[in-house]
């Protein structure tokens, strides 16, 4: 299988089920980088609900990657005003996911680069990715392509939360 098997394009309604299936699996695997990224009960209707809310809502796009009926990755990101700075407008990717079977094919440069495109279509004037720090694939794989760190986050868990 190579990725010309892949048709890489916005994601439809039939695609949603398989889709947020995609985004729970890389919810948990947050979740094994950072106990703060623990999964909640309900994720699959709340990866429904998000995706349904995203791929409708003007400045949105969600991608998704298929081979026939089959989804292999979604790509869920919007633009968003910088309020302070210039570039002002940003195509953040908030959710990337590849099947495990389908990484290291180009598959990942592919999406990223239609949806690089479709976010600068959209306004956006640079493209910035969010993901939890400890994850080191994704941060390599950025950094590959030329992305940089942009900012830090901190967090602790209120001890009455556990």
């Amino acid at each position: 299988m190579n990725t010309k098997e892949a048709v890489i394009r916005e994601a439809r309604e039939e695609d949603l089920d398989q889709a947020a299936d995609l985004v729970v699996r890389m919810k948990r695997l947050n979740g094994e980088f950072d106990p703060l990224f623990r999964v909640v009960d309900d994720a699959k209707g709340r990866a429904l609900r998000y995706l349904r809310e995203s791929r409708g809502a003007e400045g949105h796009l969600v991608l998704v990657a298929t081979r026939g009926p089959k989804v292999l990755g979604v790509l869920i990101s919007e633009v968003k005003e910088r309020v302070f700075y210039h570039p002002s407008k940003e195509g953040r990717i908030t959710d990337f996911y590849i099947l495990p079977e389908w990484r290291r094919r180009a598959l990942g440069d592919d999406i990223l680069q239609q949806a690089s495109e479709r976010l600068k279509k959209m306004g956006a004037e640079m493209i910035v990715a969010e993901f939890p720090a400890r994850n080191e694939i994704a941060s390599s794989f950025y950094v590959k392509r030329g992305f940089r760190a942009l900012v830090n986050t901190f967090a602790i868990e209120d001890e009455k939360g556990q």
